[in-house]
């Protein structure tokens, strides 16, 4: 008789727990040097900036020494998953051998582990029966992938199935904003001021809000998966309800005292307390992008 399944992680399982990796975020990925990492470094090799403990020696003066890219970078919880269940606690440090398929492995985690949280939101939003089906079902399936052995992880494709679940979270968030509002989908918002902006219940999925003006704006249940908010605006907005909202984007973004945030997420210790010139709302001055496209 085969063991039942182990339950998906829980919600602090989604949660980087750096005391309980081996500093994977500080070796695996590469980064060249620019506005978001002061050096460069090839994939694989350490920081210099981890110390022996695996701790980041900067950690409280990121920004200041030139590495915001470090302070926006979510594993999801994969870097205990790979340190404490796949590699059973076995240190790189004490067995460099290991770094290689210890990166093979976190590079896949990371991703599935970003999918559970992502099913775990989705689930949340009280989709309708069916669809939550589907969602359990997925959300179990990536759940027994994360729990694989190295040499199961080897032969996962993250792409085909991301592929398989991105079309079942954009239904649940689809559903949760009915009736829908502007669709955004994907839109080149780099610098845009949308503080005129009806962005209620709009679709953001995957848009490209870098440096966007959102001062003021009201984002109660628009859907932001994916979207790239890094420094765009905040202050004053409302995302108390934005759907698929996660701490990465936040950090990566601005804000301040009067941004409202959900209760499950953190205000960034960047974020400037200073109160908020009032924003007078008006007229939405942005149309959806599939109008546009239509003209």
């Amino acid at each position: 008789m085969q063991p039942d399944p182990a339950p998906p992680p829980g919600s602090a399982q989604l949660r980087a727990d750096c005391g309980r990796c081996f500093g994977l975020c500080c070796v695996v990925p590469a980064f060249a040097a620019s506005a978001d990492f002061a050096i460069d470094k090839p994939a694989g090799r350490p920081c210099p900036n981890l110390r022996p403990d695996h701790r980041c020696g900067i950690h409280t003066q990121l920004r200041e020494r030139g590495f915001p890219g470090c302070t926006v970078f979510d594993c999801f919880g994969a870097g205990q998953q790979v340190a404490q269940v796949t590699f059973g606690g076995r240190d790189w440090r004490d067995a460099p051998d290991t770094l290689p398929a210890m990166a093979e492995a976190f590079t896949v985690l990371r991703s599935l582990h970003e999918l559970l949280w992502y099913l775990a939101e989705a689930l949340t939003l009280h989709p309708p029966a069916g669809l939550r089906v589907e969602l359990e079902r997925a959300r179990a399936d990536t759940a027994a992938l994360t729990a694989a052995d190295l040499a199961r992880l080897r032969t996962v494709d993250v792409a085909a199935h991301r592929d398989r679940i991105n079309p079942l979270l954009s239904r649940a968030g689809d559903a949760a904003r009915s009736p829908g509002g502007a669709d955004h989908r994907g839109a080149p918002l780099i610098g845009a001021d949308l503080r005129r902006a009806d962005l209620r219940r709009a679709n953001l999925r995957g848009a490209l809000l870098i440096g966007a003006d959102l001062r003021g704006v009201d984002l109660g249940r628009a859907d932001v998966t994916g979207a790239d908010l890094r420094g765009a605006d905040l202050r004053g907005a409302d995302l108390r309800e934005t759907l698929f909202l996660h701490q990465a984007q936040l950090d990566a973004a601005r804000g301040d005292a009067r941004t409202g945030l959900p209760a499950t997420l953190t205000r960034p210790a960047h974020w400037t307390a200073l109160p908020l010139t009032p924003v007078r709302r008006a007229t939405p001055a942005v149309t959806s992008t599939r109008r546009r496209r239509r003209r």
